[in-house]
């Protein structure tokens, strides 16, 4: 699948992943609203062999074609309990 890869200029570290084809055509509305402006930031070719560093990708493959995109947020920081 021949990806291309934006960052959210509104939000910080959201990357947005659709099918080159496709490009924005599939983005819900609501969504656009959220990330504001975009910035490419790589065209790749997604296969089950790629390694991506904070997603699977076959869930990002097939998250695309149901969907028409994958978002790539920043992962939550796990809650620090107080030390007593």
């Amino acid at each position: 699948m021949q990806c291309v890869v934006y960052k959210s200029l509104r939000q910080f570290d959201y990357y947005l992943f659709v099918k080159k084809e496709d490009g924005f055509s599939r983005l819900p509305d609501g969504l656009k609203q959220i990330l504001g402006g975009l910035e490419k930031v790589i065209e790749l070719e997604l296969d089950e062999q790629r390694t991506l560093a904070q997603a699977d990708v076959r869930e990002v493959m097939q998250l695309i074609e149901e969907k028409g995109y994958f978002l790539q947020m920043p992962p939550r920081a796990e809650s620090v309990s107080p030390v007593a």
